[in-house]
């Protein structure tokens, strides 16, 4: 999306959602950046502060979570929907979305894309595409 740097990813957050409250021009990109920020409350105050928060960790060993991955992994699950890939998932996103909002029907979505990134992680391989089908029509 940005590159793997994790401050550069991290300024796009915060350039989007100002540009967002400011009400100038956005790029597809930043639309749908700022769309996932302002589903989130909970992060405007991260984000309304810009610079000062742009090296924070959070400690997942300690209970926190890491707004930057949530919201990616929402962008990620938009991208896929948008273009079908993998092949269903649009699908499968529409039956989700008839069930609950699209919102919610992200999250149960997102919590299969991590264990498909987890265990493609773990293994040194690709996703497999087919075992993340399987997880989403378990749903």
């Amino acid at each position: 999306m940005f590159g793997n740097d994790r401050n550069e990813i991290r300024r796009a957050y915060y350039d989007a959602w100002q540009k967002a409250q400011q009400d100038q021009d956005l790029t597809p990109l930043e639309l749908m950046i700022a769309e996932v920020v302002q589903l989130h409350p909970e992060y405007h105050k991260l984000l309304n502060a810009g610079e000062a928060t742009i090296d924070a960790d959070f400690a997942v060993d300690q209970g926190e979570s890491n707004p930057f991955l949530h919201m990616g992994m929402h962008i990620a699950i938009r991208e896929q929907v948008s273009t079908d890939r993998p092949p269903g998932i649009a699908m499968l996103h529409q039956q989700l979305s008839q069930r609950a909002d699209h919102h919610q029907a992200e999250h149960k979505m997102m919590e299969c894309l991590g264990e498909a990134m987890w265990s493609a992680q773990r293994s040194g391989t690709p996703p497999d595409e087919s075992l993340y089908l399987v997880c989403l029509r378990k749903i």
